[in-house]
């Protein structure tokens, strides 16, 4: 059964934090500058919550909000949905669904080692079958 460390392994280990008393623009213009969907966010030191692309639109320019005056403990979300190492992607994939969310960061006790999101599972799912898939023809073509 394949689990997060997996994803991780190929995928790497950086996750963006952001401080809790940020704006919503340093913590956009962040996640823009890497090209992600979500930041964990930091208040003294430890994880306060998540702040996405979903959470801004939503809280933000929805409600009419400024992204300068508004900071993102006040948009974010929590509590956090967090997963280990050890979850498999397939509960992932159901914690996901259930609970409606996009990313998952991953502990390991009480360090974040990592960050997947939906688009993680499904490439990795994908590449999966992918081989599998290859190996069952080579498996065949072979008349074994």
């Amino acid at each position: 059964m394949s689990d997060v460390s997996q994803i991780l392994d190929e995928k790497g280990h950086d996750v963006l934090r952001i401080d809790a008393g940020a704006s919503v623009f340093e913590a956009v213009t962040a996640m823009v500058a890497a090209n992600v969907g979500s930041l964990l966010v930091m208040q003294d030191g430890a994880i306060a919550g998540i702040f996405t692309e979903r959470d801004y639109l939503r809280r933000v320019a929805v409600e009419g909000r400024t992204e300068e005056e508004t900071a993102v403990s006040d948009v974010m979300s929590t509590p956090l949905v967090i997963v280990t190492p050890n979850t498999s992607v397939d509960e992932c994939m159901a914690l996901m669904t259930e609970r409606r969310i996009r990313h998952l960061p991953v502990a390991d006790g009480r360090n974040v080692v990592g960050m997947v999101s939906v688009g993680d599972l499904v490439k990795f799912k994908s590449d999966q079958q992918r081989f599998e898939i290859k190996f069952l023809h080579e498996y065949i073509g072979t008349g074994s």
